[in-house]
């Protein structure tokens, strides 16, 4: 193939004022979009309930919505999941939490019968078999753990939680149970807001259209939630902070930013894809961002040795030559590696549902751009800096002045 002809040399730093122009423009539209409208996050950074129903009859997603809200939940967010074997498949989404509030804690400690320290209890409420001597709430709020002194009467414990009107009881033949008899242990299971909503939906669809479980129920606070996204940034940050080392004990310290700025603009633009595309941003994007980062710094790593090894070998070279002559060679490889790459993660695109594709996207996007910016980024911002470090702010001749890390062999 001609295009792949050994010794064809392309002259890449004479395009990269287009390239860098058309990089600050994505760029800057990225920025703008996490802003304006704002990254779309998921349940694992937003918090809420997230369920995954196959209804049984034929509906669409403004008929789910619609009997979503009637079910008292504000603002769902509900998404069609194509699936082959069901076309009825849906995700919903709402901002509700399982969780039992401060005085709805208080309110059921007295419906138990708990008593304070030093206090009588109420023998005509609270015989024995209902006093409860310690109540604890799960984290997640949807059970309730008590002791007792003596065998717990468990009929008297359904109609003390049903006095509370803000919590309810899940419908078990076993709940509550005792879990230790000897201590006289009870654990009582409440409906967390998955269960309120499947049960919304059979009143609201009626019960043939819902079926008798989710296919999936999961649920994240929203301090869980604040801390996932802390985290998630510190991640992407202290990767970037350890590349950057890595390549300034590697090679030499002005070739550190340049690489540091493409895997930023790599992880930038991938978000503002994402912005676009109403996509959810989660942990499974995250993970992406971060297999990108790591893919655009190996193949900028490679044009850098190749680098390495010609400032010994063409003495009388400019720097903008020795990486033109660089990236040429190396074109081949980079082109032949994405391809390959880009062949397996399309599959998961074209035929993947759910996290997976949207994993894929990622993906695809950031092979597409970590390429670019290994040739149009990382390279003429080390040129550039190159030049700036020189005598008078011109390009040196690499026999004349090279760097001295970079041609240590």
């Amino acid at each position: 193939m001609e295009f792949f002809k050994p010794g064809r040399q392309f002259d890449f730093m004479g395009l990269r004022r287009v390239f860098f122009t058309l990089s600050a423009v994505l760029i800057t539209g990225s920025i703008t979009l996490m802003f304006v409208p704002g990254p779309n996050y998921g349940t694992d950074f937003r918090g809420g309930t997230e369920i995954e129903v196959a209804f049984n009859t034929d509906i669409d997603a403004a008929g789910v919505r619609s009997a979503v809200e009637r079910s008292d939940f504000a603002n769902p967010d509900v998404v069609q999941v194509v699936d082959a074997q069901n076309a009825h498949h849906f995700l919903i989404r709402v901002q509700d939490v399982t969780a039992i509030r401060d005085e709805d804690k208080d309110a059921i400690r007295r419906a138990m019968c708990l008593q304070k320290e030093g206090a009588s209890p109420d023998e005509a409420r609270c015989p024995p078999a209902a006093r409860a001597s310690e109540v604890k709430f799960s984290q997640g709020g949807d059970k309730i753990a008590a002791r007792y002194d003596v065998d717990p009467d468990l009929k008297q414990i359904v109609a003390q939680i049903g006095a509370v009107g803000t919590v309810k009881l899940r419908p078990s033949a076993t709940n509550p149970q005792i879990t230790n008899p000897r201590d006289h242990r009870v654990e009582i299971q409440l409906q967390s807001k998955g269960d309120q909503l499947m049960d919304g939906l059979r009143k609201q669809l009626g019960a043939s259209a819902v079926p008798d479980r989710a296919l999936r129920v999961e649920w994240v606070g929203p301090k869980a939630g604040k801390q996932l996204r802390d985290s998630a940034r510190n991640a992407v940050a202290i990767s970037i902070v350890f590349i950057m080392l890595y390549l300034a004990f590697r090679f030499d310290l002005r070739f550190a930013p340049g690489v540091v700025i493409a895997c930023l603009h790599d992880a930038t633009i991938v978000l503002g894809v994402f912005i676009i595309f109403h996509k959810e941003v989660t942990l499974s994007t995250i993970a992406a961002v971060l297999t990108i980062v790591g893919y655009s710094m190996n193949d900028t790593v490679v044009v850098y040795d190749r680098i390495r090894e010609n400032l010994t070998k063409h003495r009388g070279k400019t720097f903008a030559q020795i990486i033109n002559l660089s990236v040429s060679e190396t074109l081949s490889r980079t082109i032949l590696t994405s391809g390959a790459t880009m062949l397996s993660v399309l599959a998961f695109f074209i035929w993947g549902t759910g996290v997976i594709k949207d994993f894929a996207l990622a993906m695809v996007v950031g092979i597409v751009v970590g390429t670019y910016s290994s040739i149009y980024v990382a390279a003429p911002l080390t040129e550039w800096i190159d030049a700036k470090m020189g005598k008078g702010g011109k390009t040196r001749e690499v026999g004349k002045d090279a760097p001295k890390a970079l041609a240590k062999a």
